[in-house]
């Protein structure tokens, strides 16, 4: 019966030590939806901006959640979103960059 004394500890679904990281689980979706947006948008050849830029700002991002992370589940998703992010944005600098077709 000692488990039944134990206190649930599995309070959020990112934060597996029972604490609260409200900045670590922004930072986790703002990559996964810079990621995901990077990704899906590299597979069009004329939407290189957008991949390109939002590649670049996840890649920034992600970089940044991954050196302040606490969790294991937080890493795992910023590697998800970091990987995605990295796909579009070489993917949208093959495809014409950060500025081509502005100048």
């Amino acid at each position: 019966m000692a488990q039944a004394l134990r206190p649930n500890t599995a309070g959020g679904l990112f934060a597996t030590d029972g604490k609260p990281h409200p900045l670590q689980d922004a930072l986790l979706a703002v990559t996964l939806v810079l990621g995901i947006t990077s990704f899906v948008t590299a597979m069009f050849h004329n939407l290189h901006l957008l991949s390109s830029w939002t590649g670049l700002v996840g890649i920034i991002t992600g970089a940044y959640g991954q050196w302040i992370s606490v969790t294991t589940r937080e890493r795992f998703g910023l590697i998800l979103g970091l990987g995605a992010a990295g796909v579009g944005f070489f993917l949208g600098m093959a495809h014409g960059g950060l500025f081509g077709g502005l100048f």
